[in-house]
């Protein structure tokens, strides 16, 4: 059988810079603790052997601790993987950093990657939409979108991009650098298709591209193909779809292990490798494929490696195909493996293709064989339900926090789905008041905590109530924590009462006296607010003991006499309305809530009796302030003196006719 291995399978430049550098730093005593940030690269070989040699995987929660253990004695150094991490986690280290000399980060994230970062955050703008064309929850997107100052999208397919609404949008568009080339281009075209003014940068690496070609031209030559590499790895699990294209017996495998015996009408294999599959286990499998079966039966080595499945088995499948109703499963059996819908999705919503991926890995229990149809009816909710039902019952040890959605209302309570297992949560537990409506939780996702666990029977019982309790004590706790005068809050009218009103602050009502809402006599609060309303008021005294809050809602800046001073002085004038008449003279509103007096002698040029021969109540007048009295808050008008002014015009105006005339 003659074996061929691609040119460009193995480590890529970004790979084996990262492992080098991780390999030098666990040699140097002076660098202290070495600890890699998630994992270095896609590969189990490789991490294995890096933690065999003292390094440790830590995550972002490890960095503050880290950081603060840091010592001369304690040197740390943090190595960033090669798939890069998010911006935040980036500026926490370099923080940490430029603080802590004894707290050193070693950059290792691939330089393709590093770009697409340059490119994320110096070519969008808040304006723009920024979409990334690859797996959403692969790290090296999760860091990329990180990087963007304006809303972002990853696609992972051509036909997604109807669905971004790009209508009006200027769109940045790049790829994941180990995403698929040809999908890629179809990605470019329909882009430029639909948007003229789109940036477009070509950031699928170098590398990749040359491996895909090479792997889909040496996959069309050979009789099998074998894809290296790491299960998680994209890159691999991209070569893998691109060779089984062209040769339909193409398998995946981390090691020599993980290959099936070959039948004798093999005479040609293919070799490819992921950008995280060091050279060793390359060298291995080509030697052993080569040597290992000359001389036996390989068609009865490839009828013995194909397993038999009975009903109730736990298998571990590779995913071939992913509809919107069903996986197909390689099993490496004499059946498919079949996933329905039902078996695999949570409720009806479930989207099958943002889930799963062709080439993933999966874990299911058989719940129907039939060798006659040559298919296995699978199920992956009876095994995560198995696995899941251990966390749960954990967790009411620990005390988590869980999360799920109401899926059924039952004769005493609610069920919520979690991790495929269902919980009762009683009408006592649910968080809606006795006889209130227990539908109106269908469908929600609500927080819960388990406070009973039958583990012979696995049933679990949770509680709403419980999160929504202590949720609200520490939410308490925090706000008497902070409370201070003067301090302002945005709350909601929730009771009017004859002297005040109560303001919701989130769970903690306060009053706001009747005096307190308006600068002018009120009869009732409902005349300035109402229930319902959103208003913003300062404390201006608590009492933590008998948590009491007295709050204010008018402020200087809404005093009546402080609007007037700003806007009027002694000889402004002011159009006034007269509010009403006294034998005197006339009080006139300057503002709302300031009035001034017109005394009877200022009213008109001429003596008069009484106002009312000049004025009525509502009339508006330009008027004169010739006084304003600070202490007392009085203020005195004069419409004799804009008349007399007027007069005096006038007369200077004929006199300078008349003068004129004279010359």
């Amino acid at each position: 059988m003659k074996v061929t291995v691609a040119k460009s399978a193995g480590f890529c430049f970004g790979v084996k810079r990262a492992v080098d550098t991780t390999y030098r730093l666990l040699a140097d005593p002076g660098k202290g603790k070495i600890c890699i940030l998630g994992h270095l690269i896609h590969n189990p070989h490789i991490l294995k052997d890096i933690e065999q040699k003292g390094a440790l995987t830590v995550s972002e929660s490890d960095i503050d601790l880290l950081a603060q253990n840091a010592s001369a004695q304690n040197p740390v150094t943090v190595v960033i993987r090669a798939h890069g991490i998010t911006k935040a986690i980036f500026d926490k280290l370099t923080e940490h950093a430029n603080i802590n000399p004894y707290f050193c980060v070693e950059d290792c994230t691939c330089p393709f990657v590093k770009k697409i970062h340059r490119i994320a955050e110096t070519e969008c703008t808040p304006d723009d939409l920024f979409l990334v064309f690859g797996n959403p929850t692969h790290p090296e997107v999760v860091g990329i979108c990180s990087y963007a100052p304006c809303e972002t999208r990853v696609i992972t397919a051509s036909d997604n991009i109807e669905l971004c609404n790009l209508h009006n949008k200027n769109v940045v568009l790049v790829s994941q650098t180990t995403q698929k080339l040809s999908e890629w281009q179809k990605c470019q075209k329909i882009i430029k298709k639909g948007c003229t003014n789109a940036k477009i940068f070509d950031t699928i690496c170098s590398v990749t591209e040359n491996r895909q070609t090479e792997a889909r031209a040496l996959a069309a030559e050979v009789d099998m193909m074998v894809v290296l590499g790491g299960q998680e790895s994209s890159n691999t699990r991209q070569l893998y779809r691109t060779a089984k294209e062209v040769c339909p017996f193409t398998v995946m495998a981390e090691d020599m292990s993980g290959i099936p015996p070959i039948t004798n009408n093999i005479f040609k294999m293919g070799i490819t490798a992921g950008a995280s599959t060091p050279d060793s286990i390359i060298q291995e499998v080509m030697k052993t494929m080569s040597e290992i079966y000359e001389g036996e039966n390989f068609a009865q080595l490839l009828e013995d490696s194909f397993k038999t499945l009975n009903t109730g088995d736990i298998v571990t499948g590779v995913i071939t195909s992913v509809a919107p109703n069903e996986l197909k499963v390689d099993l490496s059996a004499k059946v498919t493996g079949i996933v329905p819908f039902d078996e695999v999705a949570e409720d009806s919503s479930t989207d099958l293709t943002a889930i799963y991926k062709i080439g993933d890995t999966i874990e299911a229990k058989a719940i129907r064989v039939s060798d006659v149809d040559g298919v296995a009816t699978l199920s992956v909710k009876q095994v995560a339900r198995i696995t899941n039902f251990k966390k749960i019952a954990a967790a009411a040890e620990t005390g988590e926090i869980l999360e799920g959605k109401v899926t059924d209302i039952v004769k005493g309570g609610v069920v919520v789905t979690c991790m495929f297992t269902r919980v009762f949560i009683p009408a006592g537990q649910s968080g809606i008041p006795r006889d209130g409506d227990m539908e109106t939780l269908r469908g929600k996702t609500v927080r819960f905590k388990i406070i009973d666990v039958n583990t012979e029977r696995n049933r679990a019982v949770g509680s709403i109530r419980v999160v929504e309790r202590e949720e609200r004590k520490a939410k308490l706790e925090e706000f008497w924590a902070n409370i201070e005068e003067g301090k302002q809050y945005t709350g909601t009218v929730k009771s009017l009462t004859s002297y005040g009103a109560f303001v919701d602050l989130g769970g903690i009502d306060g009053m706001v006296h009747a005096s307190e809402l308006s600068w002018t006599h009120i009869k009732n609060p409902a005349e300035v607010v109402s229930v319902g309303e959103t208003l913003t008021v300062f404390v201006k005294s608590f009492d933590r003991e008998k948590k009491r809050i007295s709050l204010g809602y008018k402020t200087e800046e809404t005093n009546p006499w402080t609007i007037f001073t700003n806007a009027y002085g002694v000889d402004s004038v002011a159009k006034v309305k007269i509010v009403s008449l006294m034998p005197f003279g006339a009080f006139a509103q300057v503002v709302p809530g300031v009035d001034g007096l017109i005394h009877i002698s200022q009213i008109a040029d001429k003596k008069i009796a009484k106002p009312a021969d000049v004025l009525e109540i509502g009339q508006e007048v330009d008027a004169k302030i010739i006084a304003i009295d600070e202490e007392n808050h009085k203020v005195s008008l004069s419409i004799r003196a804009l008349l007399e002014a007027a007069e005096e015009a006038v007369e200077e105006v004929a006199e300078e006719a008349t003068e004129e005339t004279a010359e």
